[in-house]
């Protein structure tokens, strides 16, 4: 039997139970790992809440990132073996997989190996962060050494992997956080300058840091009405990328009644882990950055996997800086 987390009704952390299940074995093209660390996302949070791109089907578990050991590999799956340290990428849908458990089975696809010497909490925290950072600002060739990169929302682990991706190719990160509480942290991960949105005007510090110029691409998961403002301060044929959805209002086509010279897109990371090719590059790029130290994955904080219900509660208040991790304990006698 193993441990694992699932939910039978739309609602808040008090919805998450944990459960024995029989998992069974892997099947064709699946693998069955033993879970030590689960990296937590908002994206399950708006999955458990109903207002993610798709629907769980009941009973649902959910989860997109872990971090453990291969314990059975299911037909036709070349590349793994029985104690393979591994890490599990978002490359399936939370309907079908899962990883809030203490063993899970997920796609061969979604797994990627797990350097010796990066422990478990570590690797959790690494790849939902790190390629979102990656194909805006690296593997697209938009950012160029030099450019001004605008991250916003940058206290979240993404915004955290994104300063280091951005000053890894060269470009100057400039962070927004709301609150004044969190601008010395930013500045202390690596953003080279912090704008506190409830106290400055955004368009005016960007052009103030800039010399006027703006920035050369906004790396935005928040969406909504505020994608007007962040247009105001990039700079000519720059580049608008929004990623995320966390103001559910309509999100309109920035300035379009004056035909800015400005490139916006939307971008998730499914672009890159659904594609062979592409997550061979990008897993490449983040692990030659862990190697060198320029990447170093920022963790908030680290709960239990009984504690899941209190680890999305502190994940909805706001209040954290870097990634949120469960640990999973195993009964070494039965694990």
């Amino acid at each position: 039997m193993a441990r694992l987390v699932q939910f039978d009704r739309l609602g808040g952390p008090e919805v998450l139970t944990l459960r024995d299940v029989e998992v069974g074995a892997p099947g064709a093209g699946e693998v069955l790992i033993r879970v030590d660390a689960i990296g937590l996302n908002r994206a399950e949070i708006m999955y458990r809440e109903g207002g993610y791109f798709y629907e769980p089907v009941f009973p649902s578990t959910l989860g997109y990132e872990a971090a453990g050991v291969v314990e059975a590999v299911g037909e036709g799956v070349d590349g793994f073996a029985e104690g393979d340290l591994v890490a599990v990428v978002p490359a399936f849908l939370q309907s079908e997989y899962g990883t809030y458990g203490d063993h899970v089975i997920v796609p061969a696809s979604a797994v990627v190996p797990r350097p010796a010497d990066v422990d478990p909490v570590q690797a959790a925290a690494v790849w939902m962060a790190y390629i979102t950072a990656y194909g805006p600002l690296a593997e697209s060739r938009q950012v160029r050494p030099g450019d001004h990169v605008l991250i916003t929302a940058a206290s979240s682990s993404v915004g955290l992997a994104a300063i280091q991706v951005a000053r890894h190719v060269g470009a100057i990160p400039i962070a927004t956080t709301r609150g004044a509480d969190k601008k010395q942290r930013l500045l202390d991960a690596g953003a080279a300058h912090v704008i506190v949105t409830d106290e400055e005007d955004l368009p005016a510090r960007i052009k103030e840091i800039t010399g006027g110029e703006g920035v050369r691409l906004a790396f935005d998961p928040i969406a909504g009405p505020g994608v007007e403002t962040l247009a105001q301060g990039i700079a000519p044929g720059g580049f608008l990328v929004v990623y995320g959805a966390l103001d559910p209002r309509p999100t309109p086509l920035p300035n379009a009644q004056s035909f800015p010279a400005l490139n916006s897109s939307t971008y998730t990371l499914f672009e890159i882990t659904t594609n062979p090719e592409r997550l061979g590059r990008a897993v490449a790029f983040v692990n030659a950055g862990l190697a060198s130290g320029s990447f170093n994955p920022v963790v908030d904080r680290t709960f239990d996997l009984a504690e899941i219900a209190d680890a999305h509660r502190y994940m909805a208040a706001n209040g954290q800086v870097g990634k949120i991790v469960v640990t999973v304990a195993h009964d070494e006698a039965t694990s």
